[in-house]
Formats: structure tokens, sequence, C-alpha cells
């Protein structure tokens, strides 16, 4: 073996590498605690856990400034297999330790992989109202729905990324092209002052069709709160081959409704939604219970009994779902996340789709298993010196 590749090698399985890459871990969730009052949970996680590197922009650069939480925990993973491989022996007086190790490694793989796959969605059920499908928290997607067919509807979507490059979109299930004319990641509406556009004070709208003439989108920064929400607005040309159609504005402020209009003999729908998943079961809110401590609005514990029904007829039942109590199934976990306080009738479920949600319980049983062997083995050890018999002293 060359220096070199002896070199590599020692630096891989070093203590060392291991007690630096903890330290680097610890700052960084450190700094990501700090910078979620600014960034909120989602874009940290983004940009400090499942990245490579922590960028920071120096004027319009990004500048990698620390490494990101993929390339500490890929060189700890590293790390540890190549020291588990060169300095493990097996035997069974270090099974414990081979369990324990076997379920880090398998703890930082199913990490990875909820990173790469997991996806959160929320779910708004009114009582008695059914529903199949949730809405992202994070991605909108501007649709176009042909509503000629009574019994279908046709939907096209366009993801909201498309809308913010202003890239011109040509669907084949469309007789026009979508033009984006301007992209706001978060605004405001407020009506259309005519007194001042007549004045020349105002400039007049971009919308030429829709409740856009009447209102105006006003561009606010986007916010990271927890509690808050970017709510986005564009406007959009829709244009044929004759020529323009018109434009309108669509955003994904709760108040808006789709807004329809019709073209080349048929009816459509235009709308900026919450991207949706739609799913081959559907769920109906039967009673949705929130039980407060005496005297103050503190919650003590609120539940929803939702009546789960697949189009076949193979599942019908009820279900209730609460705190630390979720609904599985179909590969989706239902969570009892939030409520309406003005509308008791109305609950929030989040959903949340992650292949490899089991990994983590796996690792931490094999972690546990490892930990009591260990232990259980040095016991033993201990216990039988102690009762081994002393020399007797003449």
């Amino acid at each position: 073996m060359t220096d070199a590749v002896r070199q590599f090698r020692d630096f891989f399985v070093s203590l060392k590498l291991t007690v630096f890459l903890l330290v680097l871990g610890i700052l960084l969730i450190f700094a990501a605690t700090l910078d979620q009052v600014n960034l909120g949970i989602w874009a940290v996680q983004e940009k400090y856990f499942r990245s490579f590197f922590v960028l920071w922009r120096v004027g319009d650069v990004p500048v990698p400034v620390f490494p990101g939480g993929y390339l500490i925990g890929g060189l700890l993973l590293v790390n540890l297999v190549s020291a588990h491989a060169y300095r493990f022996k097996m035997a069974w007086r270090k099974s414990g330790i081979f369990l324990t190790h076997a379920g880090l490694i398998l703890l930082l793989v199913g990490e990875l992989l909820s990173g790469i796959w997991q996806q959160d969605f929320s779910m708004r059920l009114s009582e008695d109202e059914p529903k199949n499908y949730s809405e992202s928290y994070q991605h909108n997607e501007l649709v176009i729905v042909d509503t000629t067919d009574a019994a279908n509807d046709d939907v096209v979507s366009i993801p909201e990324g498309v809308l913010a490059k202003g890239d011109v979109v040509q669907h084949p299930k469309l007789p026009f092209r979508v033009v984006t004319k301007l992209y706001y990641p978060n605004s405001s509406l407020r009506m259309h002052d005519e007194t001042k556009a007549a004045a020349g004070t105002e400039p007049p709208s971009p919308a030429t069709t829709g409740f856009g003439t009447r209102v105006v989108a006003i561009p606010l920064r986007v916010t990271y709160k927890q509690d808050e929400r970017n709510l986005a607005t564009a406007y959009i040309e829709l244009v044929g081959p004759e020529g323009s159609i018109g434009t309108w504005l669509v955003s994904t402020h709760p108040d808006l409704l789709p807004q329809a209009f019709e073209h080349g003999g048929r009816s459509w729908r235009i709308a900026f939604r919450p991207r949706r998943e739609y799913k081959p079961f559907q769920l109906t809110l039967l009673k949705f219970s929130h039980d407060r401590y005496a005297g103050t609005d503190i919650p003590k514990n609120f539940s929803s009994r939702i009546r789960l029904q697949t189009p076949n007829g193979q599942d019908d039942r009820e279900v209730l779902i609460y705190m630390n109590n979720p609904l599985r199934y179909a590969g989706l976990t239902f969570y009892q996340a939030s409520f309406e306080k003005d509308n008791p009738k109305v609950t929030i479920l989040q959903v949340v789709k992650n292949p490899s949600w089991m990994l983590p319980y796996v690792a931490c049983a094999l972690m546990t298993l490892g930990l009591i062997i260990q232990f259980g083995i040095h016991l033993v050890g201990f216990v039988q010196k102690r009762r081994a018999p002393r020399p007797v002293v003449a």
C-alpha cells in the first residue's frame, strides 16, 4: 500500500474526523436555530440541512460559507462505514456495537431519503363535504380547466416555477399559448382606484378581462414566518392563433374564485391555487371536537372523526384522528394539525408522503437493542469476575 493510499484511508477512518464532523453538525444546528426566526422551518431545512453548502449572497452572487447537512451527514456516513470495516472484527462480544453502528448508519440513510422523498400537504375538511385531494404547503400551480363536458373536467396544470421564469407555455390540450406578463411571489390585493387612474397618478391594470380590471396586485416581500403564507399573484395572457384572447390577474388569495371564459366554442376556467395531489379515495369529516382546559383557550384535545371511502367500495369505515394518533393509509399519513377558530365545523389535516418513514423507527430499535446487548455482555462479565473464587493466602 502506497503512502498516499494509506493517508487517504487513515483520514476517513480517523476518530478526529468523527469529532470534527460532530462539532460542525452542532454549529450547523445552532446557526439554523437562530436563522429560523428569519426564514421559517421550511426554508431553514432547505438552506442548512438539505444542501451540500450553506450559501450566503454577496450582492447577487451566492457564496458557500459553511458545509451543509448533506455534506456533513455524508462524510459522517463514510467515516462510520470505513472505520467499521477497517477496525471492527466479527465477534459475539462486539455484537452490540455492530447493531448500534448499523442503526446509526440506517438513521443517516433514512434522513437522506426523507429529505429526497418526503412531501407535506394540507387537507381542509368541512363537515359532510367529501374531498379526494390535498394541497401543498409551499408550491402553487396555474390551472386551465376545460369545463365543456359536464361530467368530466380536463385540467392542464402549469407549475409556479414556470410562471416565475416567464416561460411561454404551449400545451397540446390548449388551443392557445400561456404567457406570463408579471409574477409576484408574495402580494396583496386592493381595489383599483378609477379616479387616480383617470388622473394619471395610478398606472392602468395589466389585466384586460376578469376581476383583474377592478383589482390591483401590490408586490410584498417574501415572508418566511411559520404562521404566515406567501400569496403569489401573476398576470397571465392567453394568446391564440388569431391574437391575444385577454390578460387575467390570477392569485392564490383564498377569497378569489376561478374565472370563467369562452374560447373556440368551449368553456374554460383559469385559477392560481396551491398544487393539488389527488387520491384514489375520499375523506369526509363527520365531526370535529375541540376540548379546552376549563376557563382558558388552551387546547386540551382536538380530534376529527373521518369517514374513509374508496370508489370500488372496498373500504368504507370511520376513523378517529387525534393528536399522536394519525391515520396511515395508501402510503400516506394524516395528522391532526390544526382547525379554523372561526368555524368549528372545519378541520385541517397534515398529509405526509414519505416512503422511508419506517427507517428511523427501525434504526432506533437497532441502536437500543445494540446498547442493551453490549451493556448485558459487560454486566455478565463483571458479575462472573466478582463470583470467581479468590486464591487462599497462607
